[in-house]
């Protein structure tokens, strides 16, 4: 069996990866990602020696085509479905989880399995509570930030890399027992990582899990690590860590500079496959070590996944690390620098020309400040050749064209077009729009990348819930806003084999508007009534919705068990209904916000309470 914990072969290991990302492309990984940022951000004329006495002008297109991908790689919502293989999932039975889910929900039963071996309908509606469970530890999480590191992260270097880990000190607000002195700590925690402190054991395998092993480095401070080595009992060892200078390999070029007095070091922490003895089955384990020490020894990690996703922006064949977009956009970058700066500077020539000074007749420092007075010795004759200027050549305008037409290329090349910018003057919004669909099609294949991306994630916390949550209970979060707790014990599903699969919403930029005006035609068609319509309107927009709902239920009520017509009674013949009798039966905070409903959610007021007869 390999000894994988080997401190000195573990920094050999990190060392051979390090000499190959320095061998690919021209200017090796690290050294070509530091100029991919500076291009990103707009530092694009570092390094040029061009003096201080021109004007250095920037057209920033990588970042304008990086921006316009990023948001349409990352603008559509996305929701996860579970479901366990092998484990029959019908229409009878959804609907049957649904109706269980809901009672639940009302406080009408519970969910305690009592089964030694978990039933399909039981796996079911785990598998659909999990669904929603991945919402709520997104919102913890901060998922939305973490997507647009790791989206940022690919365009820019190729590669972005989320990181799941267990924290054993995370507070979930949860206790063991009744009497609530029995806390339950623990929890996943993501961190996005530089592709530049990733190491695969093999670089020519694209597939994560099949790589043989993963380094992950590090810079920590040096109190960090001896932390962590009392933690785990190497108090031995704790006089042996020392603070290095080894930030060359850092990403970015702010990586290289550490603040004056601090002292950290390397931290390598390698995960690796460890096979049992019929090699047929294997365990994902760990170890820390750092400049030869074992900080942490090699313990399982407790899931059968590798912890990591990565999204490459492009693939290469036989290379793990992805390719960026930058790389090859930045020679564009530099001819438009260029060429621009060249324009503004001729045209400043033309408007301030050089002067030609006779120092003979003429003494005195000339600045060329308007209303200078120049003393000059002589004639006229001496005068007039005392100060002239030199008339610089006529600048073409096809150079101003061709800078133009460059810009324009670099972006229709790119596939962000004026359409899909939306740099174009929306006469014909139709036409633009179907400019727009057609400009971001070749982007489906990159987006297709970033949800297996997500799905791998999601995978990865199905992992940590079953193998590490054991029992508790988890938070619920229904559409409507009401929240549940239902009870989980992971260890009855740690055998399932769980499959994500992502679902994809409409666009942010459409959907709200797209699914008002659906819901529209639905109510005008009498497809679905008030309830069902104000239940799906996007949140927002209806102030307290849910109030208004429950408000017009109860008017409902109270309008059945009113005395029929011709009996003595408070009701207001439907007959002569208006909006003002409307408004009365609102409450006073619903009265104030009748005025910036949308007129649909006003006409489905007024319908329903003519539909019950008045209000009391």
């Amino acid at each position: 069996m390999e000894n994988h914990n080997d401190p000195k072969r573990i920094m050999g290991e990190y060392q051979h990866a390090v000499n190959y990302k320095n061998q690919l492309g021209v200017r090796g990984l690290y050294e070509q990602n530091k100029i991919n940022e500076r291009f990103m951000v707009g530092d694009q004329w570092h390094g040029a020696k061009c003096g201080a006495d021109r004007p250095l002008v920037r057209h920033n297109v990588i970042k304008r085509i990086g921006d316009y991908k990023m948001a349409v790689v990352g603008s559509h919502p996305i929701a996860v479905n579970y479901s366990a293989d092998g484990v029959p999932n019908t229409l009878e039975l959804k609907e049957k989880v649904q109706r269980i889910r809901e009672n639940v929900a009302l406080g009408h039963g519970d969910m305690a399995f009592a089964d030694d071996v978990p039933t399909t309908e039981e796996i079911n509606i785990v598998m659909s509570a999990l669904s929603d469970y991945y919402r709520v530890t997104s919102e913890r999480v901060k998922m939305d930030d973490l997507k647009e590191q790791v989206l940022r992260d690919a365009y820019v270097t190729g590669t972005g890399v989320l990181y799941t880990y267990w924290d054993p000190n995370v507070r979930t607000g949860l206790y063991a027992d009744e009497s609530r002195k029995t806390a339950i700590k623990g929890d996943i925690v993501c961190e996005c990582l530089d592709i530049e402190d990733v190491y695969f054991g093999d670089p020519s395998i694209t597939d994560i899990q099949r790589q043989p092993y993963i380094i992950l480095a590090q810079r920590k401070p040096i109190e960090e690590i001896k932390r962590i080595m009392r933690a785990h009992h190497r108090t031995k060892d704790v006089d042996d860590i020392k603070p290095d200078s080894n930030t060359q390999y850092q990403a970015g070029e702010y990586g290289e500079t550490e603040q004056m007095g601090t002292k950290r070091a390397t931290l390598l922490t390698k995960l690796y496959k460890e096979w049992n003895e019929d090699d047929k089955d294997y365990h994902i384990k760990a170890v820390m070590v750092c400049g030869g020490v074992t900080v942490r020894s090699a313990w399982d990690i407790g899931i059968r996944l590798y912890p990591l996703a990565a999204f490459r922006w492009e693939r290469r064949k036989s290379c793990a690390y992805g390719e960026s977009e930058v790389t090859y956009l930045i020679p564009n970058q530099i001819a438009i620098n260029r060429m621009i700066t060249a324009s503004v500077w001729a045209v400043m020539m033309m408007g301030m020309p050089i002067m030609l000074v006779n120092g003979d007749i003429v003494h005195q420092p000339i600045t060329n400040e308007p209303g200078q007075i120049v003393k000059v010795n002589g004639s006229i004759n001496d005068i007039q050749g005392a100060v002239r200027f030199l008339n610089p050549p006529n600048f073409s305008p096809n150079f101003d064209n061709n800078i133009a037409s460059l810009i324009s290329n670099t972006l229709t090349q790119s596939g962000a077009n004026d359409s899909a910018l939306g740099d174009v003057n929306p006469e014909n919004t139709s036409a633009i729009i179907a400019v727009r669909e057609a400009a971001t099609m070749p982007m489906q294949t990159v987006q297709n990348r970033f949800y297996s991306f997500l799905e791998d994630v999601a995978r990865i916390w199905a992992e940590f819930w079953v193998h590490h949550y054991g029992k508790r209970h988890l938070k619920i979060e229904e559409n409507d806003g009401s929240i549940w707790y239902m009870p989980f014990d992971g260890d009855r599903y740690g055998d399932l084999l769980i499959n994500a699969r992502i679902d994809i919403g409409a666009s942010t930029l459409w959907s709200e508007a797209q699914s008002i005006r659906t819901l529209d035609n639905l109510f005008d068609r009498k497809v679905i009534d008030v309830f069902q319509y104000l239940k799906r309107l996007p949140k927002g927009t209806v102030p307290n919705v849910n109030g208004l709902i429950r408000e017009m239920q109860a008017a409902n009520q109270a309008a059945a068990q009113m005395p029929p017509a011709g009996s003595s009674g408070a009701t207001v013949p439907s007959d002569i209904l208006t909006e003002e009798d409307v408004l009365n039966g609102l409450d006073p905070e619903m009265r104030e916000t009748y005025d910036t409903m949308p007129e649909q959610v006003r006409t489905a007021l007024l319908k329903n309470a003519m539909a019950q007869g008045g209000i009391t």
